[in-house]
């Protein structure tokens, strides 16, 4: 069969796309790592900074408060000279502009400053122009609906770094039209010692994260190892060019929500790096997904995966990975702690995907419920290869695996009322798998 090309999948419905086309990328398969030891980077050297950085060369949006009033625009640059305020518009009304302060923060141990300017009481769905400071550039941007009455688009990814690919997947991306992105951890590989690295994954994403009509796409993240010093176990301050980038919406722990009026939920978690995976952070997410049990669209993020595809897991032996011959040593593997705590809460409030990254493959589970296939389980979507890649181990080595390819891509998230489809998209267009849900929980997945 041959697998459509982007421009049929841009044309396509996410019903058609899902009835029609589900066919993946021949595998590399790799053999199982013996360790998975994370090691810390070496040392940089003294680094360089850009000197002549102007605000539209870094400028992003994100979101701390309600994606469907307000919106944060945010640059990384010097002080000198910088913009004081920035405005906004409705784009069919466009001399009636409100204006919002520039805020300044420290942005690491640099002599650069993060600029936040934040808009609130804006309308749902609704197209607006923005402007910075003096400039004459105008920009574009859409607030989210209030009610997901109509189809629409959101991408997900991680593991981007700042290389060809990853600007490869950042355009592909764009074509899509999403109404924003979420990058699952280890943005631009900072480590939490490179200014000069974090400033460039963020000149790709402003350059390149702009769709067919010009829009901005905001940007919405969770922590990864390669977001903080050591990778583990740090503190906040290690997290040192990340946490000022996304404290407004990671004030006080580096975990939290982010709801889309009534009918989509992003619970964003920290896999470790910062916060511990058990303890506060899994409390929070009983009490978190309880409260939104009853959202339409109910999807978890975070960075190290429960269900790795090229590290090795070790899960129970009472789990489906002992029924094929596969054996582990207690409390070692990849995802242990992921599965010993919020699995077992994914599965207990039915959320609907689980977005993991990580291991720089694409990945798709089965619906799982205890590490057994059941249809009305819990997949695992991933696995972190925006702009790194890896071979993955086959579906007969870790049989909780759906589908793996060893290939750049991104998520393509469409939804449409109560329906859910998942296609995934290589760097090239081409489609590696598409998925798919309906109704409220618990719904069929098998």
């Amino acid at each position: 069969m041959t697998t459509p090309n982007r421009r049929a999948f841009l044309r396509s419905s996410a019903a058609a796309l899902f009835a029609g086309y589900a066919s993946a990328s021949d595998v590399d398969v790799a053999p199982l790592p013996r360790e998975s030891l994370e090691l810390a980077p070496a040392p940089r050297a003294v680094e360089a900074l850009p000197t002549n950085l102007k605000h539209q060369d870094t400028l992003f949006l994100t979101w701390s408060q309600d994606p469907t009033t307000t919106i944060t625009a945010q640059w990384v640059g010097p002080t000198a000279g910088a913009p004081v305020s920035a405005r906004v518009s409705q784009a069919n009304t466009k001399d009636d502009w409100v204006a919002a302060n520039v805020v300044q923060k420290a942005f690491g141990n640099t002599a650069m400053k993060v600029h936040r300017a934040e808009f609130t009481g804006l309308k749902p769905g609704t197209e607006y122009l923005l402007k910075i400071g003096t400039d004459p550039q105008v920009c574009r941007f859409r607030t989210m609906p209030a009610k997901a009455t109509n189809t629409f688009t959101w991408v997900s990814g991680g593991d981007c770094g700042t290389g060809p690919h990853a600007i490869g997947t950042n355009q592909i991306a764009a074509k899509q039209e999403p109404y924003f992105a979420l990058i699952g951890g280890d943005l631009g590989y900072d480590n939490g010692t490179s200014a000069k690295t974090a400033i460039q994954f963020l000149q790709n994403y402003s350059k390149y994260m702009i769709d067919p009509k010009g829009r901005l796409i905001p940007m919405v993240t969770c922590i990864g190892n390669h977001e903080v010093k050591g990778g583990y176990k740090g503190k906040r301050s290690d997290a040192t060019y990340y946490l000022p980038l996304f404290d407004g919406l990671y004030k006080d722990t580096t975990y939290g929500t982010l709801d889309f009026g009534d009918y989509l939920s992003l619970v964003l978690l920290d896999s470790g790096h910062v916060s511990a995976i058990g303890g506060a952070q899994t409390d929070w997410l009983d009490k978190a997904l309880a409260e939104r049990v009853d959202r339409p669209h109910l999807i978890a993020a975070n960075h190290v995966p429960a269900y790795p595809s090229y590290r090795p897991a070790s899960v129970p032996s009472s789990t489906l990975l002992s029924a094929f011959g596969i054996k582990e040593k207690p409390g070692s593997g990849t995802g242990t702690e992921n599965r010993r705590y919020w699995c077992p809460l994914f599965e207990k409030y039915a959320v609907d995907a689980v977005l993991e990254h990580h291991d720089h493959t694409f990945k798709r589970t089965h619906p799982l419920k205890g590490g057994h296939v059941d249809k009305y389980g819990v997949p695992y979507l991933g696995d972190g290869s925006w702009g790194q890649l890896r071979a993955p181990n086959a579906p007969e080595k870790l049989p909780y695996l759906a589908k793996v390819a060893k290939a750049y891509h991104m998520t393509v998230h469409k939804l449409e009322g109560d329906q859910r489809f998942h296609v995934a998209v290589e760097e090239n267009g081409k489609i590696a798998d598409v998925c798919g849900s309906t109704g409220k929980r618990p719904a069929k997945r098998g």
